[in-house]
């Protein structure tokens, strides 16, 4: 069993897309086994996207996740970083296949709704960034 990392970004969770976008999880097969809504500030969304630092979005990507509420999630299953970045789309809505979350539900290629890790690294360093283990289930 895989873990990955499920951002509900901030423009989602003001739509009160939560429960459509997990839905669509669940249905594609993905086992959620952690899941809370927190409040970024500006410092701890410059921590997570540390690796984005001295790339020219960082900034407003930081700020756009500190805007709002997000949901956190773990997802669990087999092979279920590649499943949910499939199941996300392309960071572009306008490039992404029919069906996914954000050609569904994405405002722009910033508010695209979900964010979701892309290496077993990652969605360790992610995960342990808004979990522990006794949060952790299933």
């Amino acid at each position: 069993m895989e873990l990955t990392l499920c951002l509900i970004k901030p423009d989602a969770v003001r739509r009160d897309l939560t429960g459509s976008i997990l839905f669509m999880i669940q249905k594609a097969g993905l086992k959620v086994v952690a899941l809370k809504m927190v409040r970024l500030d500006l410092n701890q969304a410059q921590g997570f996207y540390h690796v984005h630092r001295e790339r020219p979005f960082f900034g407003e990507l930081t700020e756009y996740m500190a805007s709002g509420p997000i949901v956190a999630v773990v997802l669990a299953g087999d092979n279920a970083i590649k499943r949910y970045r499939e199941l996300m789309g392309a960071t572009d809505p306008t490039q992404a296949d029919e069906g996914t979350i954000r050609k569904v539900f994405a405002l722009s290629k910033q508010e695209n709704s979900v964010h979701g890790s892309d290496a077993p690294e990652t969605a360790a360093f992610e995960i342990s960034y808004f979990f522990n283990a006794m949060e952790m289930v299933g």
